[in-house]
């Protein structure tokens, strides 16, 4: 089964042929980082008018990939939420032109989903693999936009266990960034920033750690608060950030700080849900203190863990394919041409078989 898949939910113009839900012919993408280098972080606008003229060659390139034309393919999937709504909309509209003249199905796919079934992507260098059916499994979402917890009961059936009660962990990256003076986008800035630092060097919060009404939520504003103060002290005192060890330092530490916090509520969850696999996604798992410290801490737990390699860890579309093609395998097929665009769509939740949900304390309540 080929699907041709397009994303545009943000500043990616992206379109990938994913055949099977996880074997990828081709996967472009057309980044525009460098346009919005400019002002610190995505301008809207300037996002969905380079969609439309990067959204054609993309696809066709693509098409050529794969050796496959439209009407070779199976069906045609594109993320409508969440995401910028003028974004969104050109992938969408493209799509659906694509699946009108082709005469084939159409697959509304949530840009959440995809980043879980990056997990499911093959690729040579992952020795690991990737996951199999042996659920329940717990999945940490963490981008520039989302930082979620997630229990996956099967293929499509989610509850969510917590998330962030203010900034995502990519946007507190890109924040702090900005008062290091490191420049957009942060997450890559800070790690490079931060390979000589020293994590220990500050000694920075790690909020909601032991909150027992928040057990599987995050808070990053007050580790962001905590850098621009400790940055106001140094500065008080004399130290520049044009000091290449202090810089690397104050990276490092930052980056400590939200890499423990993630990998210590993902065991947690784990933990408490019985989970048999985790899984980390989302633009933020590419950052190296992150992997490690995942890879240390819960490797002590004896759970498979699995992240994704670091090409489909930020937005791309072969993973829109991969969640198209298992969304489609378990449910009827939608009428996708009547879809719409939905900024703030959430990721769809079920309550388990006996009706109950999962708690803060992760005990079960009805």
């Amino acid at each position: 089964m080929k699907i041709l898949a397009i994303e545009t939910s943000c500043d990616e113009t992206a379109a990938a042929v994913v055949e099977d839900g996880c074997v990828v012919h081709a996967n472009v993408v057309a980044t525009q980082i460098e346009l919005h280098r400019r002002f610190g972080g995505v301008f809207p606008e300037v996002a969905s008018r380079q969609h439309v003229l990067a959204i054609q060659p993309v696809i066709a390139q693509a098409l050529a990939e794969a050796g496959v034309s439209a009407r070779g393919l199976d069906a045609i999937a594109v993320t409508h939420g969440p995401g910028l709504a003028g974004s969104l909309l050109v992938g969408v509209n493209t799509a659906k032109g694509l699946a009108f003249a082709a005469d084939r199905p159409l697959l509304p796919v949530n840009h959440l989903e995809g980043h879980i079934y990056s997990n499911w992507l093959d690729a040579p260098e992952r020795a690991q693999g990737r996951p199999g059916d042996n659920f329940p499994i717990v999945v940490l979402i963490v981008s520039g936009g989302h930082t979620e917890l997630i229990e996956m009961r099967g293929h499509g059936r989610y509850r969510r266990l917590g998330g962030t009660l203010d900034d995502a962990a990519g946007e507190a990256f890109d924040k702090v960034a900005r008062l290091l003076d490191l420049g957009f986008p942060g997450g890559p800035a800070i790690q490079q920033a931060a390979e000589a630092g020293d994590p220990g060097a500050f000694d920075l919060p790690r909020a909601l750690r032991h909150a027992a009404d928040h057990r599987f939520d995050f808070s990053f504003s007050g580790l962001k608060t905590a850098m621009f103060n400790l940055i106001r002290r140094l500065a008080q005192e004399g130290r520049e950030l044009r000091d290449p060890h202090l810089l690397a330092d104050l990276a490092a530490a930052f980056q400590q700080a939200v890499a423990d916090v993630l990998v210590e509520k993902t065991a947690d969850a784990a933990l408490a849900t019985g989970a048999r696999q985790i899984c980390i996604c989302g633009g933020v798992s590419a950052n190296r203190m992150l992997r490690d410290t995942a890879a240390a801490r819960l490797d002590a737990l004896g759970i498979p863990l699995y992240i994704p390699p670091l090409r489909y860890c930020t937005d791309n579309a072969a993973m829109i394919g991969a969640a198209a093609y298992y969304r489609w395998r378990s449910q009827p097929l939608p009428d996708g041409l009547a879809m719409d665009v939905h900024a703030s769509l959430p990721l769809p939740e079920e309550e388990s078989d006996s009706g109950q949900q999962v708690t803060a304390s992760g005990v079960m309540a009805p």
